[in-house]
């Protein structure tokens, strides 16, 4: 007697009202942390190169620098994000961001 394959079906996620609350407030703290850092590039510039008594060509390294990290991510995130999972790679990008930030405000030099 042979058995009847089952039916195909997609497992559809229901999620509570707070759970959904909670993934836009992530999404969106990301997307504020993003743009709080690149308003805080442009203004830190002068100060940064009074302390680290850096050139007006050294410091533009600093913008130039940030802008083609983030032109060489965005692309490559629908791909990334792809490969790793969505979640894994937020994430990951808001860890190593948080990081990397404390690593340059304890910076000594340029």
């Amino acid at each position: 007697m042979a058995v009847a394959p089952k039916p195909l079906t997609h497992d559809v996620h229901e999620f509570s009202s707070t759970r959904k609350w909670v993934i836009a407030f992530s999404v969106m703290l990301g997307t504020v942390l993003e743009v709080l850092d690149s308003s805080i590039v442009n203004v830190s510039l002068p100060h940064m190169q009074g302390s680290f008594s850096a050139s007006v060509d050294e410091i533009a390294w600093v913008v130039t620098s940030y802008l083609v990290a983030a032109g060489i991510m965005i692309p490559m995130t629908g791909w990334i994000a792809e490969r790793f999972g969505r979640k894994r790679y937020f994430v990951a990008s808001i860890t190593m961001f948080i990081v990397s930030s404390a690593l340059c405000g304890v910076a000594q030099s340029l």
